[in-house]
């Protein structure tokens, strides 16, 4: 495979890095709220995982809406167990960059989530997300349940054809159920938070759902 075959194709089993055992070592709260960071999580609460480009701007979207409990920065719906930062944007892992979100569905429904995701950042683009290029910056919906597919399946849609309307294409958004989250290196959880001049290319289409 050529460089840019691995930056815009997910690679197979046999072509995947082999990763490791040993976990990511992360701090136990979170830089901005001081909730748990690692599981477990109070059971009133519910997880959703999104992927949206660098999830940097993702990660800071989310911890500023009531009812999040948490959130942390991570790899998914890729091949390679446990994978750092430099093997992610080889491309040779197939994990996507993505944030998870620990959150009270009494306080903030899941909906209200899959909007946010929607409107704050480009979901056309395939295998990239503004400048940012590479199967790491796709854009991801990574389920828990058959309820929350079900639901990110209908908002999808109906954000297409709110897209349609303003002559954008079709959404690339991959709807999959999640499987294991991989915590990203401690630098790179909350980052914006440590660094309020980082880079952010997280960019949405300026088309947003109707207010109800």
């Amino acid at each position: 495979m050529t460089f840019l075959d691995k930056s815009f194709s997910i690679p197979s089993a046999e072509e995947a890095l082999p990763g490791r055992d040993q976990k990511m070592s992360v701090p136990d709260a979170h830089y901005v709220n001081g909730s748990r960071l690692l599981p477990p999580f109070p059971d009133n609460l519910s997880q959703a995982v999104f992927g949206m480009g660098c999830f940097w701007g993702a990660e800071k979207k989310f911890w500023q809406l009531d009812g999040v409990y948490t959130t942390a920065v991570g790899y998914a719906a890729g091949i390679t167990p446990n994978p750092t930062y430099q093997e992610v944007c080889s491309g040779l892992t197939g994990h996507n960059e993505v944030v998870l979100v620990v959150f009270d569905e009494t306080v903030c429904s899941y909906e209200l989530l899959l909007k946010l995701f929607f409107e704050s950042h480009n979901p056309t683009q395939g295998m990239r997300q503004g400048n940012d290029k590479g199967t790491q910056y796709r854009s991801g919906i990574y389920v828990f349940s058959d309820e929350q597919k079900h639901l990110a399946e209908k908002i999808k849609a109906e954000f297409q054809l709110l897209l349609f309307e303003n002559k954008f294409p079709e959404i690339t958004t991959e709807i999959v159920e999640a499987g294991e989250f991989f915590y990203a290196e401690e630098y790179h959880q909350q980052y914006l938070a440590k660094n309020p001049n980082g880079y952010c290319g997280l960019g949405g289409t300026g088309v947003n759902f109707k207010p109800v």
